[in-house]
């Protein structure tokens, strides 16, 4: 089960310096099923992270409280696997040996975290690299040992921030069809942040669309497009009906900031 609710989140940051606080997330109302997948777009700055180090109890919220299957979750579990984006994978260890890591920290004897850490590394389609390390592999294999390390402790929620985002445009699109792929295996209820519109409509049963700062939802979208979703239906109609709709939500909000020469929203 990975059934999440986020019950009138806040979220303020002290300034002692000034006796002044900074609101950076305002009443935030979100549940996702079981096995949904779910995308979370807005304006750089609006506590789109900030949302998935709350669910991971990495922070605690000012207000409000975050659930998990009916639980008040209020510290870091091995039921909440969060993949960052700059991979995270520590180089003195090969891919077998990283994606063992979180096994190792849950306390699972060798032998069995071996056959379950090369059951991951299979599924992401790196057995032949299992010896190899992090330094020796490409960004995107790179991604795909972090992927499989967070699903390698049976998490009951993915948390994914912009995990493809040091990557160019071809092998972004090639993972996320393979996040797909193994998503559709597993059915994992995943929560994934991203600055590209394209992308999120790509993989979403729904996508958040967050407000300028303070961060709050101002948009919950259901994505109908069929499954399983080949690369082509980028260029259909429908595909394009949401860019845009989803373009006109971030472009209004990206003004309203203030900093529209500096925002930059990968709309393609």
């Amino acid at each position: 089960m990975g059934e999440l609710v986020l019950d009138r989140i806040g979220l303020s940051y002290g300034q002692p310096s000034t006796g002044s606080s900074f609101l950076a997330l305002s009443e935030v109302n979100l549940a996702i099923k079981d096995g949904e997948f779910v995308t979370i777009v807005g304006p750089s700055g609006c506590g789109k992270s900030t949302l998935l180090m709350l669910i991971a109890a990495l922070l605690q919220p000012s207000r409000g409280a975050v659930r998990l299957n009916g639980r008040e979750v209020t510290a870091p579990g091995s039921d909440r696997a969060l993949v960052f984006q700059d991979f995270a994978l520590l180089p003195w260890r090969t891919v077998l040996a990283n994606v063992e890591l979180g096994l190792e920290l849950k306390g699972i004897r060798a032998a069995e975290r071996r056959e379950i850490a090369r059951r991951h590394v299979a599924m992401v389609g790196l057995r032949a690299f299992e010896r190899h390390y992090p330094h020796q592999l490409s960004g995107g294999m790179r991604q795909r040992v972090g992927i499989a390390r967070a699903l390698s402790v049976e998490p009951e929620v993915l948390l994914m921030d912009e995990p493809f985002g040091a990557l160019d445009a071809q092998i972004r699109q090639v993972m996320g069809s393979e996040l797909l792929r193994i998503w559709e295996r597993q059915r994992k209820t995943i929560l994934f942040v991203t600055h590209d519109i394209d992308e999120a409509i790509y993989l979403a049963d729904r996508i958040i669309v967050m407000s300028a700062s303070p961060g709050r939802i101002i948009e919950d979208i259901p994505v109908t497009l069929p499954r399983p979703r080949p690369l082509e239906i980028r260029n259909s109609a429908e595909f394009t009906a949401y860019r845009q709709r989803i373009w006109d939500l971030l472009e209004e909000q990206v003004r309203a900031s203030g900093s529209w020469e500096q925002e930059t929203v990968d709309s393609h």
